[in-house]
């Protein structure tokens, strides 16, 4: 049996754009509650990072006239990567274009998946340099952990959602080298969701199937803490200042990770992810195929509390569809 060569021309997810219409109330959020760092600001925008990130910002937060993602950036490799990479999305067609004047990475390659997301990828990038007052006294963390809320640790990962799982998670594998490592499929060929890697993560990006919008709108941004103990302290922090976790703290039996779910201010839905899950390291891995039997049982939540329906329907841009929806199952579960 022939073996795909496996490509490793991506190295990982570098940043992320969000879009909110409460850009003061959303960067006051992620400052004050999960610790990042504000690195610099335009008129438009705030480049804020985690503590454990090492380039110039991890998220990039711009002011909008509503909720979403823009720009996910990705970091080649090598330069000869990225120019191989560049070569396979063109020949797939499906090609993009070059850009520059990004603040934190050089010139990149704009592409979009085929539900519209628009994707950069890049090889020079600005790392981050702390000051003597931000240096931390172990020379391996890029900064001293803040002081501020209960600090996230890095980026970790993003969910998309979109009109077309397969299509799209096959454009990421064929043009871009990501393997999926696991997914959800229900009576046996409607795939739901996907969960791809080019690394031994789990996931650097997720696609789940957008049951009440046309795609290209954004599920949720995850960052890392590392451990359980932090996500409790930070969820006693949320209810004491009123902000409204969705769902969690509990444990996915996808990835495994432990999870907890919230929306900042600005309508955007963010993941606060630990326990890391599992690590890849088999070269032959096989997808990992949840179905209508086992994912409501297992899979989506291995123990913790159900998801609420919103969960399934709820994403950014929100659509009028999915608000009717969310109500819907609102006044079901209130005549329960």
């Amino acid at each position: 049996m022939s073996i795909q060569e496996p490509i490793h021309d991506v190295a990982q997810l570098a940043m992320v754009q969000l879009f909110t219409p409460k850009y003061d109330e959303s960067l006051r959020f992620f400052q004050d509650f999960l610790g990042m760092y504000k690195h610099a600001e335009d008129d438009g925008s705030a480049y804020l990072r985690a503590y454990e990130d090492r380039y110039h910002h991890s998220l990039k937060l711009t002011r909008s006239d509503q909720a979403g993602v823009g720009v996910i950036s990705w970091r080649a490799m090598s330069p000869q990567a990225l120019e191989r990479r560049v070569a396979a999305i063109e020949a797939v067609g499906r090609p993009g274009k070059w850009v520059e004047g990004h603040k934190g990475y050089g010139r990149a390659y704009e592409f979009t998946t085929p539900d519209g997301h628009v994707n950069h990828l890049f090889w020079d990038v600005e790392y981050f340099v702390p000051t003597d007052e931000q240096r931390s006294r172990l020379i391996s963390r890029a900064q001293k952990r803040p002081l501020t809320g209960v600090p996230v640790r890095r980026l970790d990962h993003v969910n998309v959602m979109v009109s077309d799982v397969t299509g799209n998670a096959r454009f990421l594998e064929d043009a871009l080298g990501f393997r999926k490592r696991e997914n959800v499929v229900f009576h046996g060929t409607q795939e739901l969701a996907c969960w791809l890697s080019v690394s031994p993560l789990v996931h650097e990006i997720a696609m789940t199937k957008d049951q009440s919008g046309p795609g290209n709108r954004l599920h949720h941004l995850a960052f890392w803490y590392g451990n359980q103990g932090q996500m409790l302290d930070i969820a006693d922090l949320f209810a004491e200042y009123g902000i409204h976790v969705e769902a969690g703290p509990a444990k996915h039996g996808i990835s495994q990770g432990y999870f907890m779910y919230l929306y900042e201010p600005g309508g955007n839905r963010i993941e606060l992810f630990g326990d890391t899950g599992y690590l890849i390291f088999d070269p032959d891995w096989k997808t990992v195929t949840w179905t209508e039997e086992n994912f409501w049982t297992d899979g989506g939540v291995w123990y913790g509390g159900d998801l609420p329906q919103d969960f399934f329907v709820y994403g950014t841009p929100i659509v009028e569809a999915a608000q009717k929806q969310i109500a819907a199952a609102e006044q079901t579960e209130a005549a329960e």
